[in-house]
């Protein structure tokens, strides 16, 4: 019965019956991250797209489109055909720009998009340049209190370690300067530079650099220490429990998609992170998988940007 009802479905749908015809990929995807390279969003997407490149025989690249708030890129993928051969990646952002942005922002989440699926999950760490002087989250407060409009910096508006960041200025009540980059890759890059003494950055994008001792990890967000660094404490532990960001990383699509092409990307890009070797080596990254299906991501987009819009209202957060 379930057999003789889909390819009814199908034969009234010409474009879904071609779908089901003809191999998808047939040729290369793009996937397009609103980010610069080298944050944690490129990451994840270069990570499951070699796999997925790897599994299906075409090329699956990722293309760089950083500023805006992440808006320019996600556009992208919002005004592109629905044929599956273009999706991209998004974090918290997604869910805070309708609050930050409000009538201005060029598509409305809820319905321009699809949503493949949730794919990782991982904290934020508050980092400290080797020549810093606080070694820890109290000493931060203390330079803030002698220091007002004190520079820490964070990786775009709407990112998670820019939502961090609006955390910490609201539990500590210090008057802090928000200095912000097209991206964690180019936020790192400057952060181990000097260019600026503290700053929040994904655990999974600054891993190596701390373990390397080219940075210093002073917190990690949250009520629990990250298993990869088990030294770093938590905020809740710093006496700043409200400074508790998860980033997330999920894959959108255009509006539309046959269900086809949505099983079947998320077969190549999500379903292989449950499992060796993907999964271990996303770990070892600092990520938690979660690699959730599209029903649930919606559930959580729509849930999510009802949440953040209280933060917003309440930190008084505005784009020009």
């Amino acid at each position: 019965m379930r057999r003789r009802g889909l390819l009814a479905a199908l034969a009234l749908t010409p474009g879904m019956a071609r779908a089901q015809t003809t191999p998808f990929p047939a040729r290369t995807v793009r996937i397009v991250v609103p980010y610069g390279p080298g944050g944690s969003s490129d990451i994840v997407a270069r990570i499951l797209a070699q796999h997925a490149s790897e599994v299906s025989g075409q090329n699956f690249v990722v293309e760089n489109r950083g500023g805006g708030a992440t808006v320019p890129g996600t556009q992208a993928v919002a005004t592109a055909a629905p044929d599956g051969y273009t999706l991209g990646t998004n974090d918290n952002a997604l869910l805070v720009n309708p609050a930050l942005i409000g009538d201005r922002l060029p598509y409305d989440t809820e319905r321009d998009l699809g949503f493949l699926g949730l794919a990782v999950t991982s904290p934020a760490l508050l980092l400290a340049h080797p020549a810093a002087p606080a070694r820890s989250v109290a000493e931060v407060l203390a330079e803030a209190t002698a220091r007002p409009g004190l520079g820490i910096s964070h990786g775009g508006i709407g990112a998670p370690t820019h939502l961090a960041l609006v955390q910490f200025q609201m539990a500590s009540g210090r008057e802090i300067t928000p200095v912000g980059y097209r991206g964690g890759g180019p936020q790192l890059a400057a952060l181990a530079a000097g260019d600026t003494p503290y700053g929040f950055v994904a655990l999974s994008s600054s891993l190596q650099h701390v373990q390397s001792g080219r940075l210093r990890a002073l917190a990690v967000t949250g009520a629990a220490r990250a298993p990869l660094l088990p030294e770093v404490p938590s905020m809740a532990e710093a006496g700043l429990p409200a400074v508790d960001v998860l980033g997330i990383w999920g894959f959108i699509t255009p509006p539309g998609l046959p269900p086809a092409i949505m099983a079947r990307l998320h077969a190549l890009l999500l379903a292989p992170a449950r499992e060796a070797p993907l999964k271990p080596k996303l770990e070892a990254q600092g990520y938690s998988v979660v690699a959730g299906g599209p029903e649930e991501y919606a559930a959580m987009v729509r849930r999510e940007i009802a949440q953040w819009r209280d933060l917003v209202q309440r930190a008084g957060i505005k784009v020009e």
